[in-house]
């Protein structure tokens, strides 16, 4: 036997005992010995020869090297190298077949999932990696290098490299085909509502907003007396309809067009208008009831104030607290009109207050001293504002001392006798010393995005009363904590901003009406009830300060 290859112990293998005596140890004989066995196994390892090109290599199954196996095989069969995207340059979204259409940057992973989920074939290798290829952002082409793996001989696994050019082509997706298109909407409502302002429509707004109500509609047309929905399906028009109904006093009536008909098909294509009419009585308006009406309420009084407008009108005689509520289908039955609105209110300021001790819900009846702002003309006035109202306070209320209305309710009410009749009519307490400061609003609401009826620009008086309109919506808001329940406030994010430069203004001596100080129970808004402005796209709509 030859034992050549076994390595002699060395020093290290033998210790020295303490009695003189020498050790051998075993474990560290093995270790040397395989460390020698290890070069002359390596140098005895079996290799083959590439059956196409005779490289030497492992043994493998294939019996072939790496670089004849990509030559032979090519896993990329079957998973086209270039395809096609659509994409809407109106409203920028991918369509994902078949019909859906989504929003990505470029270069994100949604756009990179898109692309990915287009190419056919993949689904028979294994997907390792994917990323994007820099391309000029105007050259409509995107580049995805993929990086895949094949089992394509027993126990052999392949990994290809490849890349995957797509051509980005144009094409309108559906809801920007209708809105670009005339004559595509197959149902319109139209709202309307006879009074002299905007206030019940800027509310109405705010609820279409709130719940969503829009995102059906194709386009909404602002008109002289209320706006236009235009919608693609019938179905969309008369949900809105129904949601109309159900927030604010409406009737309503539809027609339908035939377009053409099929008489082989028997298929028809129509188009459906519906006509919505809201109840011509706003929050704040004075009302004289029909005798017969006030008499089914209890022995109301005929002259009431409109505290609320929801599904139904809420009326309240400031004379006795007593409330009443009207449906709108009792309303259309004896329809009347309101005998004045917000914009003829006349500014009063308290002389003294006389509570008589009745009390209901937030109101409280009180005798109040008042005298008119322009002429200092003294009045007593019995109202429901006295649980409000102190000595010196500003409060607005119909003059009924020399008016003249068009209303047999309101002459049959005269012709019973002028003592009935107050000279004053109290509706709610005013804060003119904080107006007058003009003082940023920390919170902001939106508005529908609207088309003008005419592409002319509205005169000026015409944009100043709805400018007014809008500041006296604000303003309801601020002191009217009921009616700011159903809205959707916002915080403004340029607050600061504003208010940093108001500042600068009054540090700089411009005069910004700071004489007066502001009413101590002016109502603020606490910006607990701001919600942050988290819109995702740009069709929610505009935003009003």
């Amino acid at each position: 036997m030859d034992f050549s290859n076994f390595a002699q112990p060395s020093a290290q293998q033998y210790q020295q005992s303490t009695e003189g005596m020498v050790a051998f140890n075993p474990a560290a004989a093995f270790a040397a010995q395989q460390a020698q066995l290890a070069p002359a196994q390596q140098a005895t390892q079996q290799t083959i020869l590439c059956c196409s090109c005779g490289t030497p290599i492992a043994p493998n199954p294939a019996a072939m090297c790496v670089a004849c196996i990509s030559h032979t095989v090519d896993i990329t069969e079957g998973i086209p190298k270039q395809s096609t995207v659509h994409f809407c340059k109106n409203c920028e979204r991918y369509l994902q077949p078949p019909n859906v259409w989504i929003k990505a940057e470029l270069e994100s992973r949604e756009l990179l999932a898109l692309l990915v989920k287009r190419l056919r074939g993949l689904s028979k290798v294994r997907l390792v990696d994917a990323g994007f290829i820099w391309t000029e952002p105007h050259s409509k082409r995107l580049k995805v290098k993929l990086t895949i793996q094949k089992e394509v001989f027993a126990n052999t696994i392949l990994q290809q490299v490849f890349v995957v050019e797509y051509v980005v082509a144009g094409q309108q997706c559906e809801a920007c085909a209708r809105v670009m298109a005339e004559n595509t909407w197959r149902a319109s409502v139209q709202v309307r509502q006879k009074v002299p302002h905007k206030r019940t429509f800027l509310y109405l707004e705010q609820l279409i907003l709130k719940h969503g109500m829009h995102k059906d509609t194709i386009n909404i047309k602002e008109t002289r007396e209320g706006l236009d929905f235009f919608f693609a399906h019938r179905s969309h028009a008369i949900r809105f309809t129904e949601f109309l109904s159900a927030v604010v006093p409406t009737r309503s009536k539809w027609s339908e067009q035939l377009i053409s008909t099929d008489i082989h098909t028997s298929t028809a294509n129509s188009k459906y208008s519906f006509s919505v009419e809201l109840v011509p009585i706003c929050k704040d308006d004075l009302v004289c009831l029909p005798p017969k009406m006030a008499r089914s309420f209890g022995g109301m009084g005929q002259l009431v104030l409109c505290t609320r407008v929801a599904n139904t009108l809420t009326f309240m005689d400031p004379n006795s607290l007593q409330v009443a509520e009207l449906a709108a289908p009792q309303y259309w039955r004896t329809p009347f009109t309101s005998l004045g609105n917000s914009r003829q209110l006349t500014e009063y300021y308290v002389i003294d207050v006389e509570l008589s001790g009745m009390v209901r819900g937030k109101y409280a009846l009180a005798d109040v001293q008042v005298g008119r702002a322009s002429d200092d003309a003294v009045f007593w006035a019995r109202s429901h504002l006295g649980n409000v109202l102190h000595v010196g306070d500003a409060v607005v209320g119909y003059d009924l001392t020399s008016v003249n209305f068009n209303s047999d309710d309101w002459d049959t009410l005269v012709a019973k006798g002028r003592n009935g009749v107050p000279d004053v009519v109290l509706v709610k307490k005013s804060y003119p010393a904080r107006r007058k400061q003009s003082k940023p609003r920390p919170w902001r609401v939106k508005t529908l995005a609207k088309t003008a009826e005419s592409d002319l620009e509205p005169k000026k008086g015409a944009q100043d009363k709805l400018d007014a309109d809008m500041e006296q919506f604000l303003r309801d808001l601020e002191e009217d904590v009921e009616l700011r329940a159903a809205v959707d406030l916002y915080k403004d994010p340029e607050y600061e901003a504003k208010r940093l430069a108001e500042a600068q203004a009054a540090a700089d001596g411009v005069d910004m009406d700071m004489d007066e100080d502001a009413e101590e129970d002016f109502p603020e808004i606490d910006l607990g009830e701001l919600l942050d402005d988290m819109s995702l796209n740009d069709d929610e709509g505009e935003v009003v300060e």
